[in-house]
């Protein structure tokens, strides 16, 4: 995988893309320290995946995110490639993201191809749901919990109370939420069109 060293400040983004190149000719060497690497995407890259909820999809990668970040300045691996790591090393096989998450999931895709002890993440399933919002209209997830969001979850002693709340937040029908199989029940069998 070809990588490319930038600086510390945060990079402008391109008229077409987040990222704009700006040190991509600066030719840095990897090992200086306070870079952040990034995977140089070939410009025609193209990702593929059957999605379980939205049917084929194709992210024209290069496009939609452009040279991501692998390695942060202070050296850690960035979220693209420790998702990949994770998923592997945690025996996952079945993705459930958001829609505004697809360009990562073109990633973590390419990413494994660069991997070959991680290609096993190119069988991974994916499913791709619309965006869950609050009350508010903001988007629900892992980062933006609120304190009582993070507090049932915690407080949560059977795996009903996680049912119940998946159940509601998609307005499944009352009872829907009871078990596994009955929130598997109530989902819908195809894509919505």
């Amino acid at each position: 995988m070809p990588l490319l060293a930038h600086r510390t400040w945060p990079a402008p983004a391109a008229p077409g893309g987040p990222y704009s190149g700006t040190c991509a000719g600066l030719e840095l060497p990897l090992g200086a320290p306070g870079l952040a690497w990034r995977a140089r995407v070939p410009p025609a890259t193209a990702i593929a995946w059957p999605d379980l909820a939205q049917g084929p999809q194709l992210v024209a990668l290069a496009e939609e995110l452009g040279d991501f970040v692998v390695r942060k300045k202070d050296g850690v691996a960035a979220y693209q490639v420790a998702s990949v790591l994770d998923d592997q090393r945690l025996g996952v096989n079945f993705i459930v993201r958001g829609q505004d998450l697809r360009a990562s999931t073109a990633a973590q895709l390419w990413l494994a191809g660069w991997l070959p002890a991680h290609a096993g993440f190119t069988q991974t399933r994916f499913l791709h749901h619309g965006l869950l919002l609050d009350d508010t209209g903001q988007k629900l997830s892992k980062s933006t919990q609120t304190s009582q969001q993070r507090g049932m979850l915690a407080e949560a002693t059977a795996p009903q109370v996680v049912y119940r709340a998946v159940a509601a937040l998609l307005g499944l029908p009352a009872g829907a939420g009871e078990s596994l199989a009955t929130l598997r029940a109530a989902l819908p069998t195809s894509a919505p069109s």
